[in-house]
């Protein structure tokens, strides 16, 4: 298993205020907000909810009692919580919460390793609209798969996972030779960007595949990762203020009039 720990930033001319504020935004929800995780009702109110996406309306659901086979203990989960806003706006908020400690520190890594080249070639607005934005795609795809694969859309989703998941498509467009560092074993290896990310979208598509029809969908929204994904790869082109400049060069201009 390849695990990333750092990149090549030998190019990184400013500093990426915006990646910091982001990732210090999940740290603080997650302790101050979700305590840890542990504040369920919370989580349950400002998370993503499918059927709340496709009705528009808040709904509302008892809690229940599960018991564990392994144990005999039961314990109480509690149902779907009022949202004390528009339910679209779970699109943004959700993007801010994790369901565990390891989920939150997978995704500020891969966001502290990716996130500053993205936002050192956009600048800070550009970047965090792009962010923002791959995130609420990212949602919207887990929505759809929900209703496509006849998915309970009463389980909510949340996580930044969508909205980094833009961001390894955009750096995979704009910088596929570039070293990323991993950890392989116990030894630490550079390799290709292209072939880093590449293994990690095959696993997404492969686990996303593996959990169709599956309704708990392993815990883990594959849909809204690959989403995402696409969207940074195909929104990038739009928001890469370098291709635009490129292409008004003068000097592009003079070598195609010859």
């Amino acid at each position: 298993m390849l695990l990333p720990v750092g990149d090549d930033n030998s190019d990184r001319v400013i500093t990426p205020y915006i990646n910091y504020i982001l990732i210090a935004l999940n740290i603080f929800v997650f302790l101050f907000f979700q305590w840890g995780g542990f504040n369920v009702g919370f989580t349950h109110a400002f998370s993503t909810v499918p059927a709340e996406i496709l009705t528009g309306r808040d709904i509302v659901t008892a809690g229940e009692i599960i018991r564990d086979q392994a144990t005999g203990y039961t314990y109480q989960i509690p149902g779907l919580q009022p949202t004390p806003i528009p339910v679209y706006f779970t699109l943004i908020t959700s993007m801010f919460m994790h369901g565990g400690w390891a989920h939150l520190a997978g995704n500020m890594l891969y966001l502290w390793i990716f996130g500053d080249n993205i936002e050192n070639r956009l600048g800070h607005f550009r970047y965090l609209v792009f962010y923002l934005l791959c995130g609420v795609l990212a949602s919207l795809s887990h929505v759809f798969a929900t209703v496509i694969q006849a998915q309970n859309s009463l389980i909510p989703s949340l996580g930044a996972s969508g909205a980094i998941s833009g961001v390894l498509g955009a750096y995979l467009l704009l910088f596929p030779g570039r070293k990323v560092h991993a950890v392989f074993l116990i030894f630490i290896i550079s390799i290709p960007a292209v072939l880093a990310l590449g293994l990690w979208i095959v696993f997404q598509v492969v686990s996303g595949l593996g959990m169709l029809g599956d309704e708990e969908s392993g815990g883990v929204a594959y849909a809204a990762h690959i989403g995402g994904f696409i969207a940074g790869f195909i929104l990038i082109k739009m928001f890469d203020p370098v291709k635009q400049t490129v292409r008004n060069s003068p000097f592009i201009e003079r070598r195609r009039s010859r």
